[in-house]
């Protein structure tokens, strides 16, 4: 007897009859919150933050200094036309396509060494994004030489498929000889240009080598290079032993691209990290497998026993110095000193650890006082591979782990961060950074790097602490000697009348006791006579500034700069003063004024008579 066939109306046929497969495409069309383009504010900050990474990156494969152009157009409708130009390498006719039009297209997912860019997802995303609200095809110009001809696309996403949508391709004239343009129409609001500019200031201080211009409609904003050095590339590194896991490591035996019979031992040397001829030896001996053994041979318990090997045997972190590029100590106080002049700054870098096999730096540095808000929290900033994090603060154990620090034993008050005039940055420079989600926006709660951030923040804390008690010591000193210094004129005096003697000058007592910087004009017998003491503990390198009506070419001591404009002059010597140390000058004159750059207002003095 024939079975009966089910019937094909049941729920379960219904259900099978719904049931397809997405593209990642069509996945991140519909999450696009999950790659930072949750609402029109920001997305225009994510579109120029992922075509400006892929632009850093580019000039740093080839070290060529990085030239980044931007510009920002409001057009009708509530558009937006985004521009991000470099002067990188350019991109090859064939892979422009799949760069820009297919999602988790990339050359980086699978290298072992630092980069902005990770996954591939970033500028396909913001191009995905485009289509969805404007409808509008992007258009890419890209030219690899002068020698060769520059190709113009304009291309979307096939979301079913996540494959490339090419509208047009023709080749053109560009007046680069090398470089990437991607132009974006999308549909977006600008209320957050603040936090656009503030995200180019940050991206220099950890980029000093980049030069950036920023157009908002005609309005132009430059940031210039501090520094001529391009940044070395990283290399690429093998897997190190102790962040493989044991499904990779299964798959890693079985790849195609083996040489036929590679043993277990020259397995482990060719395709592992720092594991030699002594090393792989230890570790077949530990797993219990004959290091001569066909690699593919070994089946899941085999393989077990080697993961487990690789994890018990001690073998030496991997090489940062090779596969990351931190930024330096002087390269980030500098940064800050130029962005935001605070009175103090310092930065430190901590020594490469490792967390699932993967090389961490941790950098940080803290500003106090000077430019920076004297009111309200703490200023924070946070980068990984040298990217600034401009939102999801709150979820980044970056802020926890400042949050969790008890300021008060650095000398601050505290609500969440600490309050006060001060700015701390953290950079985490690692090949994989631990992200909280594909919009790279707060670092997970990694233990070896909350450990890290943790040490080195409390080792800036420690230096901060010191500044202000040096501080508190040199205002309590400062007091004192202005106290003093009060009462010598009247002494002076008090004895002139005394002895029937002119009153002396008290002013070079009184800078020894301030220990100040003391500049005098004063005019005498037909001459102008200038002079400088620096009563101070340190050398000063200063700047003398004379503004008179009298012809300062004819000072006595020639000046670094003299100019003469409408009857006035205006004069500069250039002066380096040892602690001690002294300056004079005159000129034929009856006036003029002088004024010292070069030191702050509290250590110097100007006396005109």
């Amino acid at each position: 007897m024939t079975p009966e066939k089910p019937p094909t109306h049941s729920p379960a046929h219904r259900l099978a009859r719904e049931q397809r497969s997405i593209s990642i495409a069509e996945f991140f069309e519909k999450n696009r919150h999950l790659l930072g383009f949750d609402s029109p504010t920001r997305s225009i900050i994510t579109t120029i933050k992922e075509a400006v990474d892929n632009a850093l990156d580019a000039c740093e494969e080839v070290e060529i200094l990085p030239d980044i152009f931007i510009s920002i157009h409001k057009l009708p409708d509530g558009l937006y036309r985004i521009i991000v130009e470099d002067n990188g390498p350019g991109i090859l006719a064939s892979h422009i396509p799949f760069v820009f039009g297919k999602i988790l297209y990339g050359s980086r997912f699978h290298q072992i060494r630092q980069s902005r860019g990770q996954q591939g997802i970033g500028i396909s995303a913001a191009v995905l994004y485009a289509q969805l609200t404007s409808g509008q095809p992007t258009r890419i110009i890209s030219r690899c030489s002068y020698h060769e001809p520059a190709h113009e696309f304009m291309l979307g996403i096939h979301t079913e498929t996540n494959e490339p949508d090419i509208v047009s391709h023709t080749e053109r004239e560009w007046d680069r000889a090398h470089g990437t343009r991607i132009e974006i129409t999308l549909k977006a609001t600008f209320s957050a240009r603040k936090r656009l500019i503030e995200y180019l200031a940050y991206s220099s201080v950890v980029n000093p080598h980049t030069r950036i211009t920023l157009d908002l409609d005609g309005e132009y904003i430059v940031y210039e290079r501090t520094s001529n050095e391009p940044i070395k590339k990283p290399e690429s590194i093998k897997p190190h032993p102790h962040g493989t896991e044991l499904g990779r490591l299964q798959r890693m035996a079985a790849q195609k691209s083996l040489p036929k019979q590679m043993s277990v031992h020259a397995f482990l040397i060719d395709q592992f990290s720092k594991i030699g001829t002594k090393t792989a030896d230890e570790i077949c001996i530990h797993a219990g497998i004959d290091k001569d053994q066909d690699v593919t041979s070994l089946d899941l318990s085999a393989l077990t026993s080697l993961h487990a090997a690789l994890q018990a045997i001690k073998i030496p972190p991997p090489n940062a110095q090779t596969c990351l590029s931190p930024i330096t100590e002087e390269q980030i106080r500098q940064g800050i000193l130029k962005e935001f002049n605070p009175d103090f700054a310092v930065a430190k870098t901590r020594t490469a650890i490792v967390y699932a096999g993967h090389p961490v730096v941790v950098e940080a540095a803290l500003g106090y006082g000077g430019s920076l808000e004297t009111e309200g929290q703490a200023k924070l900033l946070r980068f990984a591979n040298r990217v600034p994090l401009m939102y999801q603060q709150g979820a980044c154990i970056i802020t926890g782990v400042i949050n969790a620090i008890n300021w008060r034993n650095y000398g601050l008050s505290q609500q969440g961060l600490p309050l006060g005039p001060l700015l701390l940055l953290v950079h985490i420079a690692s090949t994989n950074v631990p992200f909280t989600s594909e919009s790279k926006d707060a670092v997970a709660a990694v233990p070896e790097i909350e450990r890290e951030i943790t040490l080195i923040v409390q080792e800036l804390g420690r230096e901060l602490k010191q500044f202000l008690n040096r501080r508190d010591k040199m205002r309590q000193s400062e007091e004192r000697a202005q106290a003093i210094c009060s009462l010598i004129p009247d002494i002076a005096e008090k004895v002139a009348e005394t002895l029937e003697r002119p009153v002396p000058d008290t002013s070079p007592i009184e800078g020894r006791i301030m220990k100040r910087l003391i500049a005098k004009a004063q005019m005498r017998d037909g001459r102008v006579h200038l002079s400088v003491y620096n009563y101070t503990s340190t050398a000063l390198d200063v700047s003398v500034y004379c503004f008179s009506s009298d012809d300062l070419s004819q000072s006595s001591k020639k000046p670094t700069y003299c100019d003469e404009s409408g009857g006035e002059y205006t004069a500069v010597w250039n002066l380096h003063l040892e602690s001690g140390e002294g300056w004079n000058a005159e000129y034929p004159g009856t006036g003029g004024t002088i004024d010292i750059r070069g030191v702050l207002d509290e250590q110097k003095v100007v006396i005109h008579s």
